[in-house]
């Protein structure tokens, strides 16, 4: 599975982008992720998009506009941790370390990313968290697996590499808006 993720901010021509992604065949999702904007703004966005794509849209800030669009899914993170109530569409969660990616996967999750695999494309000085022989052995007991993404500092020619890694695909950010 391929996943981008939209900048914080909003860029031109970025719903005609998201459509391409999706259309092409890029990515398999697209997480609008723009942890300043208002719901309005928000809103705007996913009305820009072709409804043809609404369904494969993933929100990490007003989940109420999931329902209302009829998105594929809401992602947990430290500002919404919980998913709306009556909420049945796909639900996803952002991890950060083995600590946490094993207290959740306890959890129905569809999927679960963990960050930084890589050094950061988009962040400055935002390096990976984790050393290849440390991946490596959390794959071994079972905490990397198809329901986890590797995030961070991963490009579309990366994902080969982190199949081979043992997640079950990546979230793209940096390399998709360069």
């Amino acid at each position: 599975m391929i996943i981008v993720l939209t900048l914080p901010d909003f860029v031109a021509d970025e719903a005609v982008r998201i459509a391409a992604f999706l259309s092409s065949g890029r990515a398999d999702l697209v997480h609008i992720r723009k942890p300043c904007a208002g719901k309005n703004e928000v809103e705007a966005l996913i009305r820009a998009i072709p409804a043809e794509w609404h369904n494969r849209l993933v929100l990490h800030d007003w989940f109420e506009l999931a329902a209302d669009y009829g998105l594929y899914g809401v992602h947990l993170n430290r500002r919404n941790p919980k998913a709306p109530a009556g909420w049945s569409g796909s639900v996803s969660r952002s991890c950060h370390s083995f600590e946490e990616l094993a207290a959740c996967r306890k959890d129905p999750y569809n999927y679960l990313s963990l960050s930084p695999i890589f050094d950061s494309i988009s962040k400055q000085n935002y390096r990976a968290a984790f050393t290849m022989a440390e991946l490596e052995q959390a794959r071994r007991q079972g905490l990397i697996d198809h329901r986890v993404l590797a995030l961070g500092g991963v490009r579309f020619e990366d994902v080969p590499r982190v199949l081979a890694m043992g997640f079950g695909g990546a979230m793209i950010l940096g390399d998709a808006w360069k």
